[in-house]
């Protein structure tokens, strides 16, 4: 049974989510964008009876507190801290990571601090190579390398309503994705002050790409069970990034789904089911 629970990092209320028996391995579920960790909602059921499963909220996302810019700094750097804080809050001292979309940078950055607690990395549309950028991707560079005002402004788009229900059906079957999730979605994206906390991420994702090379090297040094699973049919992160982790963990295990970006909302159970064989194969 799934119970809702904060605790206070930095002054900050950070909401999460948890399941299953705090004595057994530990899953740490770390959400994308524009989402939170409602996005688990169906894949917790699946692994709750083998695995104690958390699932965080980040600052400026869903239930956890929304400083003002002038009180935070939203960057991956500073969420990836309170992360980090929030893991140590619980005492987990082992944990595997399910990283998509946001959850990817931020699970890595993770794992690199801490190599020795990370058991597995499962990734879900949770991208670490240039292969991987879709085409929308070249703009964003540009806008990174070139940043002026209005270019910030046209980003406004990003997380406007058909967007972000865009991101949900765009590459699934008809009618196979329900409402629920990008319907919450967008009323905390449409939050007072929400626009300029995602448009200062959107900026700062260029750290993340900076330090791809970084998170591969982490990938060749400490070689942990690594399963990619994707929605193959993703236009943000397309599925030469799920291949690419072979480059660097050669017996990582890859797995394409007909689905889009937000996998989770058409196909919870089957990942599950592949979660769930492959901790088991790696003895977790």
């Amino acid at each position: 049974m799934t119970v809702y629970h904060s605790v206070e990092i930095e002054g900050l209320e950070v909401f999460y989510r948890k399941a299953g028996n705090p004595h057994k391995p530990v899953i740490l579920l770390l959400h994308g964008f524009p989402s939170a960790s409602h996005m688990f909602r169906e894949l917790i059921p699946v692994l709750e009876n083998d695995y104690y499963v958390i699932a965080p909220d980040y600052p400026g996302f869903g239930n956890s507190s929304s400083p003002e810019r002038d009180n935070f700094q939203y960057t991956f750097d500073h969420i990836t801290k309170i992360m980090e804080s929030f893991i140590d809050k619980l005492m987990l001292t082992k944990y595997a990571l399910y990283v998509f979309d946001y959850g990817a940078p931020i699970g890595f950055r993770i794992a690199m601090h801490r190599p020795e607690r990370i058991t597995a990395i499962i990734s879900q549309n949770g991208n670490i190579y240039r292969e991987g950028l879709g085409e929308k991707w070249a703009t964003r560079e540009d806008y990174w390398n070139n940043p002026t005002p209005e270019k910030r402004e046209s980003y406004r788009t990003a997380f406007a309503p058909n967007t972000i229900k865009n991101q949900y059906v765009q590459g699934t079957q008809e009618s196979r994705v329900s409402p629920d999730g990008y319907t919450l979605d967008i009323a905390y994206m449409s939050r007072a002050g929400n626009d300029e906390i995602q448009l200062d991420l959107i900026f700062d994702y260029q750290s993340n790409v900076r330090l791809y090379s970084q998170f591969q090297k982490y990938l060749q040094t400490y070689q942990p069970p690594l399963l990619a699973v994707w929605g193959q049919n993703d236009v943000s992160f397309i599925p030469a990034g799920a291949n690419a982790f072979k480059k660097d963990v050669p017996q990582a295990e890859i797995h394409l789904l007909d689905t889009g970006h937000f996998a989770l909302e058409t196909h919870a159970l089957e990942i599950g089911e592949l979660m769930l064989n492959f901790l088991r194969d790696n003895g977790i």
